[in-house]
């Protein structure tokens, strides 16, 4: 399967090209040319999740990688489940934080560095990648240690967690970060800018790990498939047709991803978006207008974002038909509303964090009587410690992942929000 620039539709490449490129021309985003239909969803949803996930994802890789190839690269990606557990009788969580770095990015990011080991046959890479939190840690976990590949994250200075922060910033060895005086989107444009010098792009052999880059995309299919395939064995759970996924949302890959499973026939209803007090896309779907405001920081930090890299392949899917232009609704949830929804949340016996809470308040709003409302846990309570208990009154524990990073020295270099600097940077340390 070929896939081609949104924005410069004649460049179109293989996966194995859009893996390794990132970005294509003029900062277009690469779609698939067709997404492939499945007829026969009982079938593919009785089978356990890698073998599920390889049927998925082979025809998007078939022109790059033998089916036993990608069986492989699976297996060693998703290593870790995704577990949906009840809220109440007609409420689940999908809980994705059960990865190495305690986030749903564990799933992206670790078959895109089993994609990218397999397809750069020794030649040497840079990936340049944003992180407005939890991407930082799945991307430096899953390229660790690995030969002829270099990482260099920029986050937003003070406007993550600490214990997000410390995730990516302790490793050292071929993953360098760089705390940025700016916010999320100011990161991103430096990305887009990287991308933009093509002297220095093929200098440094640059590619980018953000959800812009469509294997973190695909892979993130797979768990919407796990989570119907759930719903289907739980007992007395037979209206498949009406199941709603609430997604919290900044940079817009997670609700791509889900658009994508339900253009290929996994029976999913509709979708809300749950934007916090940056709140881009709900008012875009209000009024039509897209006008982004400068970025607000709350407490959900890793959907702080105003400028939405994603947005273009999901209004593409709307107004192209792929799916149907109904199928998305967004609401922006502010911090009141947060804070009351992890207390209402506790209360029912279940402790989440920030991000979750968002995506749940949402799905009050908008989910009926008669609909399944599915929300995503995309991060441990544990990697927002500070707000949870505070929030709660109550003491959460850490896990290994975390207790084994939290003492450790943050080994970030401050730079401001400029270019020049940035590549200066990356061509003084590319040896």
């Amino acid at each position: 399967m070929k896939f081609y620039n949104l924005k410069e539709n004649d460049e179109q490449v293989s996966f194995a090209g859009a893996v390794k490129q990132g970005l294509g021309k003029n900062q277009g985003l690469f779609f698939p040319e067709n997404i492939p239909s499945f007829s026969n969803i009982d079938e593919l949803l009785a089978l356990p999740l890698v073998e599920r996930s390889v049927k998925i994802l082979y025809p998007f890789v078939n022109e790059d990688l033998t089916e036993a190839k990608l069986t492989k690269i699976v297996t060693a990606a998703f290593n870790f489940p995704a577990q949906l557990q009840p809220i109440n009788e007609n409420r689940s969580i999908l809980e994705l934080f059960h990865g190495p770095t305690l986030a749903f990015k564990d799933f992206g990011g670790r078959f895109m560095a089993n994609c990218l080991q397999a397809f750069s046959k020794d030649k040497k890479i840079t990936i340049l990648t944003a992180t407005s939190g939890d991407t930082g840690a799945a991307v430096a976990h899953a390229f660790h240690g690995i030969e002829n590949i270099r990482v260099v994250i920029m986050y937003p200075k003070g406007k993550i967690s600490l214990l997000q922060e410390k995730m990516f910033t302790t490793l050292g060895g071929n993953i360098e970060t760089i705390a940025i005086d700016g916010s999320f989107d100011d990161c991103q444009a430096l990305v887009k800018q990287a991308f933009d010098d093509r002297e220095l792009a093929e200098q440094i052999g640059l590619n980018s790990a953000n959800s812009i880059n469509i294997s973190r995309l695909l892979a993130q299919i797979c768990y919407y498939f796990e989570a119907v395939a759930q719903l289907s064995r739980q007992k007395g759970h037979s209206k498949l047709q009406d199941i709603v996924f609430s997604v919290p949302s900044g940079n817009f890959g997670n609700l791509t991803a889900g658009l994508f499973a339900k253009a290929m026939g996994l029976p999913i209803k509709r979708f809300i978006a749950a934007t916090n007090a940056n709140d881009t896309v709900p008012r875009y779907l209000a009024t039509g207008e897209w006008s982004p405001n400068d970025t607000v920081a709350t407490m959900s930090n890793a959907m702080d974002v105003s400028n939405p890299n994603n947005w273009p392949r999901v209004e593409h899917m709307l107004k192209s038909g792929i799916v149907d232009k109904d199928c998305v609704t967004s609401f922006s949830i502010d911090e009141e509303q947060t804070q009351s929804t992890m207390l209402q949340l506790a209360k029912l016996g279940y402790i989440t964090e920030p991000h979750a809470a968002v995506a749940y308040k949402a799905l009050q709003y908008s989910a009926k009587d008669d609909e399944f409302g599915v929300f995503l846990g995309t991060a441990h309570p544990a990697k927002f410690k500070d707000v949870v208990e505070s929030t709660l009154g109550q003491p959460i524990g850490l896990p290994k992942e975390l207790a084994d990073c939290a003492s450790e020295s943050i080994l970030s270099v401050d730079m401001a929000a400029d270019f020049a600097q940035l590549r200066e940077f990356l061509l003084a340390n590319n040896g």
